[in-house]
């Protein structure tokens, strides 16, 4: 199968927002794969998306009464920036690895394998007493060679830990979940509630003065936030004390964003949230199916709090389905859905085989973006509350379908040959350097305001 060309994959996504198909003329896509040393089209993936919401961002701007823009994204830089948060240093100093060693991919009992996700304390600590072994690689390979893999799976997925065996396209697709997904778009918009229109008034940016509540962890999520901020929005981004975070993962998506501690199991903090909320214009947040919704703040609740307001959900395996509510990252996902087998018979290896980015995380984020900036447009023109959805496993089917490239000798890009894509900042953590953001706009170009700062540096207010 060959590989989508990717003004077509933009004018797909495009056209399944109902976005005003004249706005394709003013994107310019420019470079070729392969970029990374992947049989998959992963820089395709990023620039597609990336262009997407860049997109979205201009044509937010034309409709508040901007000039119409041009929109350019190159291939190259945008598949660095699917991998951005491996190309961060503080002080002149890479940034240290979050990945616990009992993470990755083991062997089990019937020949099959199966990956791990254990850098949360609570899911290394979980899964290491369901093996009843110690906290050590060496230790989990000799208890996950005791099990069959989909049986400690199941096992896993039970204790509400983070587990998938590797299948094959052929397997997932035979999954009820693979079934499940394979019935769902990209991405869906949603009307759920009325309200009346409310244009954008005339601003700098694409989202000025558009207050977003960012409640995400991890990647795809704060992909999202970090995007809406590049374009202006100010996003404040609300987690708790008691909730572990990757320090890694915190510097690099909490540029641009205030940042606050909410524990919603306080009344207190529910009605502080509550607040919050009545002055919001998009909610983002990427707990399973439900989680949020316990505390009061699901979809429909919060149209009821603050009629007009963009809802936009994430989950790991979608929103329907067997495996609706369980917990994942892009790493299992990619692993359950045959991406990672087909990736190693590309490579002639026997053991799964990794993406070279978290493509699915990225990706994902960066079509949260889009899809809340086409909301967004929708409520200025027709008024309504609205609902995205997305999630890993959905992005994952699509990426599926953008076919295959011959990468399988292009050398992973290090530092120093992607430093003309990085550029340097000061952060509560110290002089940062990062990736900056593919996406460029002749008008007005993303760019974030606000230094990546610790968790809760900020009270709970708009600024």
């Amino acid at each position: 199968m060959t590989a989508t060309a990717p003004k077509d994959a933009l004018n797909a996504l495009w056209r399944h927002a109902a976005q005003d198909p004249a706005a394709l003329d003013a994107v310019t896509l420019t470079g070729a794969e392969p970029v990374l040393p992947s049989s998959f089209p992963v820089g395709t993936a990023a620039q597609v998306t990336i262009a997407a919401s860049a997109l979205a961002a201009a044509e937010l701007w034309r409709l508040r009464g901007g000039r119409g823009q041009s929109v350019s994204v190159d291939l190259r830089h945008a598949a660095v920036e699917a991998r951005s948060e491996h190309y961060l240093a503080l002080d002149g100093q890479p940034v240290e690895d979050h990945r616990d060693p009992v993470t990755g991919v083991y062997r089990c009992a019937d020949g099959r394998f199966l990956r791990v996700h254990a850098n949360m304390p609570h899911h290394r600590a979980g899964i290491v007493k369901l093996l009843g072994c110690e906290q050590n690689r060496a230790a989990a390979e000799r208890a996950i060679a005791g099990w069959k893999a989909e049986d400690l799976e199941t096992a896993a997925t039970a204790a509400g830990l983070v587990v998938s065996a590797t299948r094959t396209f052929a397997e997932w697709d035979a999954h009820p979940q693979g079934v499940a997904v394979a019935s769902l778009p990209p991405f869906s918009i949603e009307r759920i509630g009325d309200a009346p229109a409310e244009p954008l008034p005339p601003g700098e940016r694409p989202l000025a003065g558009v207050k977003v509540l960012d409640l995400t962890r991890v990647i795809a999520g704060p992909v999202c936030g970090r995007t809406l901020a590049g374009h202006g929005a100010d996003v404040l981004l609300v987690t708790a004390p008691h909730l572990p975070a990757m320090r890694p993962l915190v510097i690099d998506n909490g540029r641009g964003k205030l940042s606050m501690h909410l524990d919603l199991r306080e009344a207190s903090a529910r009605e502080t949230l509550t607040g919050l909320l009545r002055q919001a214009d998009i909610f983002v947040q990427g707990y399973r199916p439900g989680a949020i919704a316990q505390y009061g703040f699901s979809p429909q609740e919060a149209a009821r709090i603050r009629p007009g307001v963009v809802c936009v959900s994430l989950c790991a395996y979608g929103h329907v389905g067997p495996w609706a509510g369980k917990r994942g990252f892009d790493s299992l996902v990619q692993n359950a859905n045959g991406l990672n087998a087909a990736e190693a018979e590309a490579f002639g290896m026997d053991r799964p085989k990794p993406l070279p980015a978290q493509a699915l995380d990225h990706g994902t984020g960066f079509l949260m973006a889009f899809a809340a900036m086409t909301a967004l447009k929708r409520r200025a023109i027709e008024g309504g509350s609205w609902h995205v959805r997305c999630s890993l496993a959905q992005t994952g089917y699509w990426f599926r379908g953008l076919g295959r490239v011959d990468g399988l000798k292009v050398a992973m890009p290090t530092l120093d040959a992607v430093r003309d894509r990085l550029e340097e900042s000061d952060s509560g953590f110290g002089r940062l350097t990062a990736v900056r953001h593919s996406a460029a706009m002749s008008e007005t170009p993303p760019r974030w305001d606000r230094p990546s700062v610790p968790l809760g540096s900020h009270s709970a207010a708009w600024s």
